[in-house]
């Protein structure tokens, strides 16, 4: 097996790993000090984005599969923050809508995640921003294919 010299700075692959868990664990936290959770911030804000959506168009919108989302809404629902309605159009379909609780708790988590992008983007240019993401852009699709 030919020499291998020691890496003289740490893996980008595992610094990026070790700075999403540092991130993830920030946000995670900026947000049940509002009064959420990832899930309940996904939800709803995408909920908000196009009014009395439909679970499946709701489900593929946040990335999970139907059932998980189904305990979601359960929730969500037990907790006063979203109704389910049938879809008078499509009697199968259930459009999905904020009440005047998930209206005001989207309104918290939203200001917590604003704070939660400033002091992570803190000192950072929009130039720099805009080359991070096109860099973290490229690394996704250099192992898309792997």
């Amino acid at each position: 097996m030919p020499y291998m010299p020691r890496p003289t700075q740490t893996p980008i692959g595992l610094q990026l790993a070790n700075t999403t868990k540092a991130v993830s664990r920030a946000f995670n936290e900026a947000l049940a000090e509002a009064g959420g959770t990832l899930p309940v911030w996904l939800v709803l804000s995408s909920v908000k984005s196009e009014d009395r959506r439909t679970q499946l168009e709701l489900a593929r919108a946040v990335g999970i599969e139907g059932p998980t989302l189904t305990r979601h809404l359960d929730g969500l629902e037990e907790a006063g923050l979203v109704r389910r309605q049938r879809d008078p159009l499509d009697r199968r379909a259930q459009r999905v809508e904020l009440t005047d609780a998930g209206e005001e708790l989207f309104q918290q988590l939203r200001k917590a995640v604003m704070a939660f992008s400033q002091r992570l983007t803190a000192g950072i240019s929009d130039q720099e921003l805009d080359r991070v993401r096109r860099t973290l852009a490229r690394l996704g699709e250099n192992v898309s294919g792997l």
